[in-house]
């Protein structure tokens, strides 16, 4: 069991929801000694999937450790039993942080996590935290994605969209600044689309490339792939400035 004096850590993917928790524990003063980032193999009902390994640049960039997680190929894409599919993809993640609980002085006091609006995902995180003993602290839960998005601008996070799969997305929002324009045209397209304006369920997925938690920016040199229905970046190099 964790004692109220012991280390946080980040559930971190590099992407904006989970560098937003980060930025507000730590804007909160919580201990954050670890930053922790699953890399599924392939498709994933809990985890965001594209460019995890810039999380490492990130995490030099933020100045906290990183940890992680190399689990096998999650095969979501070919699991019908989506609950299932949950707990088992849970089960790598929560071995780590048990062992970090054993690891870090005062063990683990509390987890940061992005989650916005999946129950499916928030629910098994907390239950997670439950059996560590630990708190859970999801900043952006629930809160109303146009203020989230507002104030991760006014925040001077540096937002690069990096995959896009829904319609009224195409090719053009592949490595696009996610700025107020943006924001706008987004809104826009959730009037027409029901494009969801933070991109919930993977209808685009982000990098967080600059940031007042950040010392030095990631800068990305990529190549575009499009389908014609979606699309990714594929990062060819990647360095701090």
């Amino acid at each position: 069991m964790s004692d109220a004096d012991g280390a946080w850590v980040s559930l971190f993917s590099g992407g904006k929801d989970s560098a937003w928790a980060l930025y507000q524990a730590i804007e909160r003063g919580f201990p954050v000694e670890r930053l922790v980032t699953v890399h599924p193999a392939g498709d994933s009902y809990m985890y965001h999937v594209p460019a995890t390994d810039l999380a490492a640049l990130a995490a030099e960039s933020i100045g906290i450790e990183l940890v992680d997680v190399e689990p096998d190929d999650f095969g979501a894409d070919a699991v019908t039993d989506s609950s299932a599919q949950g707990d088992d993809e849970l089960e790598p993640l929560e071995a780590a942080l048990e062992e970090l609980d054993c690891d870090l002085p005062g063990g683990i006091a509390g987890v940061t996590a992005g989650a916005v609006e999946s129950e499916y995902q928030t629910n098994r995180i907390q239950g997670m935290c439950d059996r560590l003993g630990c708190e859970l602290f999801a900043p952006l839960w629930q809160e109303d994605p146009h203020e989230l998005a507002d104030a991760m601008l006014e925040a001077g996070f540096e937002i690069m969209i990096i995959q896009v799969a829904a319609h009224g997305l195409d090719e053009s929002w592949l490595g696009r600044t996610l700025d107020r324009e943006a924001l706008t045209e987004l809104e826009a397209l959730n009037e027409e689309y029901g494009v969801h304006i933070l991109g919930e369920g993977g209808e685009f997925e982000t990098l967080v490339v600059d940031g007042p938690h950040m010392d030095r920016r990631i800068d990305l040199e990529y190549e575009t792939e499009w389908d014609g229905t979606r699309g990714r970046l594929r990062i060819t190099d990647a360095q701090l400035e």
